[in-house]
């Protein structure tokens, strides 16, 4: 709960037991994006907004901690700062493939028993999955490494698609989703109103739209195109193609196609049909300025409405925010993408 202040100013109304000591742990190389964006919104001090602002502190796991473009951050308490967070952030790790410090690792078990917060930020759920946190958890991490993590820990649900995830721990999609988990986690803290008011400070948005999905390119790994290929025969002709007209381009039943499908790309021939229209759909958003009703007719999903039904499930937003986010042409045709 928040309230103003006799000076206008707002203060929050909160219990002793909130969370309130934040420690972010810097590991070697970590990137200076998701390590800045942590310090920028917990570390600043906002006494002005409310007398219980967070109690930050910055440690490195080593003596003097390595971090992007070679910078340097001090251990400070090092790890030991990490038995009195209520906290405990890890941002992005340099390598998703070089394993945390074992002292880090055995520090985050021991920390999330006591009841420690733990918060992992892009890629730093790599480090919460080596120790273990994210087992028979849904997380998430940067969409780029999805796919890597859900490999090298198959006892963790990976959600690529959104922008940050709770299940007992956090972990927030790519790079700038770190800073919408960090003002959620103020928002939890203090209310709605302090964390709207450090959005604007930051300048940005105190909730985006939709999730991460919408920001993915995918493209699936099958036989690199050639006119006589399916994939590419099928992409030349969305308007009017089916699963049916695939397997009979290709010379072979559906079941048939379906296999090649599987083992190729993961996916059903109608499954990855489904994803060919929508990004397709992306890219004609981008690109130009026809209207949704044109654009599910080009790609094959008949109608505006049903377009929009499908974009909205696959990437969190109706076409016209998408639109307005990344189109890189005329900017005209936007109020027209959400119009009924």
């Amino acid at each position: 709960m928040t309230a103003p202040n006799v000076s206008g100013k707002l203060v929050a109304m909160r219990k002793k037991s909130d969370r309130c000591r934040v420690v972010l742990v810097a590991t070697p190389g970590v990137p200076l994006f998701e390590l800045a964006g942590a310090a920028e919104i917990f570390g600043i001090d906002r006494s002005d907004l409310t007398p219980d602002w967070y109690d930050f502190e910055l440690v490195g796991t080593s003596e003097e901690t390595t971090v992007g473009f070679g910078m340097r951050v001090p251990d400070g308490r090092g790890l030991d700062a990490l038995k009195d967070a209520d906290t405990i952030i890890v941002p992005a790790c340099a390598n998703i493939h070089d394993g945390a410090p074992a002292a880090l690792l055995e520090a985050l078990v021991a920390e999330h028993a006591r009841g420690a917060r733990i918060v992992s930020l892009c890629s730093g759920a790599f480090v919460l999955a080596e120790a273990g946190l994210l087992d028979g958890r849904r997380a998430t991490t940067h969409w780029m490494h999805a796919e890597d993590l859900a490999r090298l820990y198959p006892n963790v649900t990976v959600d690529p698609g959104v922008l940050y995830v709770h299940d007992d721990v956090w972990s927030s999609a790519g790079s700038a989703a770190a800073i919408d988990l960090s003002l959620e986690l103020v928002r939890r803290d203090f209310g709605a109103a302090i964390a709207n008011e450090v959005a604007r400070r930051v300048v940005i948005p105190p909730h985006r739209d939709g999730g991460q999905s919408q920001y993915i390119r995918y493209r699936p790994p099958t036989a690199a195109a050639k006119d006589d290929d399916v994939e590419h025969w099928a992409r030349r002709h969305l308007a009017e193609v089916t699963v049916t007209a695939m397997a009979r381009y290709a010379g072979i039943s559906v079941r048939s196609l379906n296999r090649q499908f599987r083992s190729r790309a993961n996916l059903s021939p109608q499954e990855w049909l489904r994803r060919e229209k929508l990004q397709t759909t992306q890219e004609l958003l981008e690109s130009t300025d026809l209207t949704v009703e044109t654009i599910a007719l080009r790609v094959g999903l008949g109608t505006a409405a049903n377009l929009r039904t499908h974009f909205a499930v696959e990437y969190g937003v109706p076409p016209g925010a998408y639109r307005r986010t990344f189109s890189s042409h005329s900017a005209s045709a936007t109020a027209s993408a959400d119009t009924p």
